[in-house]
This record gives structure tokens, sequence and C-alpha cells, in this order.
């Protein structure tokens, strides 16, 4: 045997041994990276998925309150599909105006999620403010002024301002529109219209008159000034898309149980509302009714007697309606009467008030039967019939009436509450449910 080649097998095995051992750790290394790169593959799925479920979970969140402001009965929803996962809502009452949304987004699916994660938020309503800023205000029916009626405050009418006897009105006057017409009456300050005075009544204006076309018998104590632009034809403050908020607010509240065709309050202290009640409503005598919210009567209203309606005072500034509105029947139904000595209270709160609102359109459609009927002592609250008939008579004296037509008969007097500039209402437009400050959180 070759010496040089004999010697040389120790070495090939030293060799081959150090190749298995550094096979070893090459196989434990690579094994030990694999796992620490499938561990932080896994994480970083997990991290994405994680993100991916949170962003489902807060744009549910923002879905939520979008559906409360298209319908405040808004409950929630389960498994609504969005990109890579399922977001389910639960909304629950806090109270009448704030509600508790939770929202959980899931990925890929809630049967079995591979990242689930948990949004939570108090969301409340945005008040809304109604400016009422005429004393009277009418629509294209117009006012008529009779006997020593009066008003205190400024008026503004879509149609003609009329009285008998230089009826006083203490304020501004504006007719507005090219059929504009104001006569009869007696106007402490300012006067607005296409056309002024008649023939048959004298007309008083203390301070300017403003008007296109004529002047007829009619004293100025002001300037005149004549070829005046008509003044613009403005909405009345209240839509019936508002109204509608409020009937739907009431009957999410519950639905009264009518006695036969009546819901009948005549005694007691009663607390009412939001409810909706699908009858007539007729409270009377010495019940005390304490209002927490809207109502909805789908028939007549009247309260008579010595029945007192008043606000609780925990709405503070906030103010609720009373609505008569039969959606069936406009013509001769959705009526409200106020007789006698009833009375009405706000909260305790300045700007605060009663507001009673009919949807009948009996006098928009050519008829005379009144919308709301309010005689004698009937006392400090608002009147609206944006399409029907308002008859005012005796010693009545209101904060505010609107209607698309008025009439004052004997001693009526409206008066103006400064208040009503800024009525505050816990719907309608320019009210919506945000997110209460301070309230949003992830839960996970």
């Amino acid at each position: 045997m070759d010496p040089a080649h004999h010697s040389s097998l120790p070495n090939r095995g030293y060799v081959l041994l150090m190749a298995l051992v550094f096979l070893g750790i090459f196989a434990t290394t690579s094994a030990a990276y694999l796992n620490s790169t499938t561990s932080f593959s896994k994480s970083t799925r997990y991290d994405v998925e994680s993100a991916q479920a949170l962003a489902i979970a807060e744009a549910g969140m923002d879905k939520a309150v979008y559906e409360l402001n298209q319908n405040t009965s808004y409950s929630g929803e389960t498994n609504t599909v969005l990109g890579s996962g399922v977001f389910t809502v639960t909304v629950s009452n806090i109270n009448s105006t704030s509600k508790q949304i939770t929202v959980t987004g899931y990925v890929p699916n809630s049967s079995n999620p591979k990242a689930t994660r948990i949004v939570k938020a108090t969301v409340g309503i945005d008040n809304a403010v109604i400016s009422f800023n005429y004393g009277v205000q009418s629509g294209v029916g117009g006012f008529q002024l009779d006997n020593s009626s009066s008003i205190t405050g400024n008026v503004y009418s879509a149609g003609s301002v009329i009285g008998s006897s230089q009826n006083y009105i203490y304020g501004d006057v504006i007719s507005a529109g090219a059929s504009g017409l104001v006569y009869g009456i007696h106007a402490t300050s300012s006067v607005y219209a296409h056309t002024i005075g008649n023939a048959s009544a004298n007309t008083i204006i203390d301070r300017n008159a403003y008007y296109a076309t004529t002047r007829v018998n009619t004293t100025v104590g002001g300037t005149s000034y004549p070829n005046s632009p008509d003044q613009a034809i403005a909405p009345l403050p209240i839509s019936d898309t508002q109204i509608g908020e409020w009937e739907t607010l009431a009957a999410a509240g519950g639905t009264a149980t009518c006695t036969g065709s009546s819901y009948n309050i005549s005694s007691g202290n009663v607390n009412l509302g939001p409810i909706k009640i699908p009858c007539d409503l007729n409270i009377s005598n010495t019940a005390v009714v304490t209002i927490y919210g809207h109502i909805w009567v789908t028939g007549n209203i009247t309260i008579q007697n010595s029945a007192l309606v008043k606000m609780a005072p925990s709405l503070g500034a906030e103010n609720v309606a009373i609505i008569a509105d039969n959606p069936a029947n406009r013509i001769s139904s959705s009526k409200i009467s106020v007789k006698n000595s009833a009375s009405f209270q706000d909260s305790g709160t300045a700007g605060s008030f009663v507001l009673l609102v009919s949807q009948n359109n009996s006098a928009e459609n050519g008829g005379s039967t009144p919308a709301i009927e309010l005689t004698n002592s009937a006392s400090a609250m608002v009147a609206y019939a944006a399409h029907g008939l308002i008859p005012l008579e005796n010693s009545i004296s209101l904060k505010e009436v609107t209607a698309y037509k008025i009439h004052l008969k004997n001693s009526a007097n409206v008066r103006y509450d400064t208040g009503l500039a800024n009525v505050i209402f816990d719907s309608g437009p320019g009210a919506s449910w945000g997110f209460t400050p301070g309230t949003y959180v992830i839960v996970r």
C-alpha cells in the first residue's frame, strides 16, 4: 500500500465528521429560522387582520349613526358584510336623547374569526333650533282682524293682512309677494306690501310705508317709499318633514290603548309621551297632564275646562309637540280644540313652550273647517297649522300662532314672546345623532 495514500485516510474521516457537524448545525439553524419566519408571518397576518377588523368595526359605527339619522327606531344589524369581514351592531337606549352603540368587527366572519375588534360609543341628539320671528305668520291664506283683536309683535303673511276697524298691530307688518295687500289696520311700526290701503277702510302707519304701486286712504307718520320691491315669500318655520319626524319619535315610545274611539283623561295626574294615540284624545276637568315627549294623535284633540297640560321639568329648554294628524282624513279630522279655562305651562326653563300642531288642510283646499280652535282663556302655548285655518277669539292670549290662514275675532290678542326667536327641539332639520365627546372607545 502506498504510504502517502494510507496516511490521508484519517484526514478524510475528520473532514467527513466536520461536514456532518456543520450539516447538523445548519439544519438546526434553518429549522429555527423557518420557525421564526413562520411565527413572524403569522404575527404579521394577525396584525393585518386585527387592523382590518378594527377598520370594519369603525365603519360599522359610522353606518350605525347614519342609520339612526334616517330612522330613530334603528336598533342594529347582524353580520353585515364589509370588505374582508363582517360587523354586528347593537343599539341600546340610555334616555330619549342618548343611545349607546356597540360594534364588533370580525375577519373573516363571526362564526370562525381570525381577528375580532370591538368599539363602543354614546351618541346624542344635537338640538334643532326653530325660529319664530313673528308674533303671527300666515301662509297664502293670509289673515284678518275683526272687532278689537290685536297683535303685539311683528306680522308676516304670504297673503293679505286685512283689518276691519284700524286693529292694532304693535310692530312691523309684511304682506309678501306680488299680491301683497295691507289695509284696515293701525301699525305702530312700518308696513311692507305690494299695495297698501283700501277706499273702504282707513289705514294708519306710524312709521314708514314701503309699497310697489298704490297707497290708498292711508296715513303715514314716517316716510313713504313707492316703487319698493315686493318682499320675498318665506316658508313657514316648521316643515311637514319635521312634523313627520316628531310623529316617528312619538310612535317609538309606544302606542296607547283606546277605549272605543277615544283616549280620555278627565282627572288625576298623568304622565304622557312620547306616545302615539291611534284615536281622539280628550283631556278635561281637573286632569293634570305632564308631557315627557312628543304626542301623535291620529284623530282630534280636545283640551277643555280646567285641565292643565304642562311640560316635564326634566325637558329643560327642549320642547315637545302635541300633534293632531290623521293621514287618512286631514279635511274633517286632525283638529285641535282648546276651550274654557284649559291652560298650559312650560318646563320652568326660559324658551320652553307647549306646541300644538294640526295637519288639518281644509283651508288649503278651500274649506272653512278650523284646524285649531282656541277660545276664552287658553294660555301660554304656540299654535301651528301650516295647511289650515286658526280662528282666535275672546280673551285668548298666545305666545305665537302660525297657520295657512288666521282670523282674529273679538278681543283676541297674540303677544309675541322674545324667547320664541330660538325655540329648541330634540329633532328635525339641523338636529341629528352625533358622538358624545369622550365616549368613543376601543374595547379590544
